[in-house]
């Protein structure tokens, strides 16, 4: 990412009404992400405001926005509010990427690290920076190094922390610039509540949420896939399918919860061959829409699509993904 480029980002921004977005239900490190180039912004002057589309989760995404005193504006809160002249920056997202809602304005910008959309190859953004990087943390975090900025420690700890939930510790998709990042933030960060933020991210009633995925899950040579049958926020979900691919036998793990609006998936893949946002993709496709990173990824199918399945829908989705597996290896 060339520096005249991010220079190009702020001077287009100057004047205008900028909004943040990032992609629905935004986890930990869309909300670090988006937060940080807040901060970053407000470093040169410029204002912005947060925003999203969809129920904020309850787990770790709302103890972050607490803790960090981070407010964000759902989609409901700025109808009536955006106009078409309003600027629009992805951030953790792509506007074509499937799971980000069309928001009034225009979006004259994507910063992301999941893999690039045909759409946004071909768009021509005012500002484009989408890199194969553990985390969207640590490219926020690199315009800081860039632009020869300090992010303060608030700032830092929620960067900090957004690069570790991503990358689970440091074990999953890390690239060079995480680990660099990481050397950057840890001395400006606060260790005790990162240590804060780290604990206490359950509460009792997630415990259901474990027992049905234990009682429910079916093995299909490394694939494993489990069916949790009522609501639990986004964050359980993917707990719960890191919990199950940690089983000796499993590889890939396939977890999806009903919810009122519709059913949510969660995968993940320790497979070298098995893509897991192709897996979701194709398994989904023509019923609902899924994508990600080749290690994890997740999807969503309208109540409505859900219901043409039939009477055995958890046999449904068993034979889509196993065959999805077998067209995409």
């Amino acid at each position: 990412m060339e520096l005249v480029e991010l220079y190009t980002l702020i001077e287009f921004c100057k004047n205008k009404r900028t909004y943040i977005q990032t992609h629905n239900i935004p986890d930990p490190d869309a909300i670090g992400a988006a937060f940080g180039l807040q901060q970053l912004f407000l470093q040169l002057g410029l204002e912005t405001t947060l925003c999203y589309d969809g129920n904020m989760d309850k787990l770790s995404a709302s103890k972050m926005l607490k803790e960090f005193n981070i407010i964000m504006f759902s989609k409901t809160e700025l109808e009536g509010v955006l106009t078409n002249n309003d600027c629009i920056i992805c951030v953790d997202s792509q506007p074509f990427g499937g799971n980000i809602t069309d928001l009034t304005g225009i979006e004259i910008a994507a910063i992301d690290h999941h893999p690039m959309v045909e759409q946004t190859l071909n768009t021509n953004f005012v500002f484009k920076d989408i890199r194969k990087v553990g985390a969207c943390c640590s490219i926020i975090a690199e315009y800081y190094t860039l632009l020869e900025k300090e992010p303060d420690k608030t700032t830092a700890t929620a960067l900090l922390h957004g690069i570790k939930m991503d990358t689970l510790n440091f074990t999953r998709g890390v690239t060079d610039l995480d680990i660099k990042m990481f050397r950057f933030l840890n001395k400006l960060a606060d260790n005790s509540m990162l240590i804060q933020l780290d604990t206490n991210t359950l509460a009792f009633s997630d415990l259901k949420s474990y027992s049905s995925a234990i009682s429910n899950i079916q093995v299909f040579g490394t694939l494993g896939i489990s069916h949790i049958p009522f609501p639990c926020p986004d964050s359980m979900v993917a707990i719960v399918a890191d919990f199950i691919l940690s089983l000796i036998e499993i590889e890939v793990a396939v977890i999806y919860n009903d919810r009122a609006d519709g059913t949510k998936f969660s995968v993940r893949s320790e497979r070298p061959d098995v893509d897991a946002g192709k897996l979701v993709s194709e398994a989904l496709f023509g019923l609902g829409r899924g994508g990600g990173h080749a290690t994890m990824a997740g999807g969503f199918v309208p109540a409505e699509m859900f219901a043409t399945l039939g009477s055995y829908k958890n046999n449904a989705i068993n034979e889509r993904f196993i065959n999805a597996m077998k067209s995409i290896m």
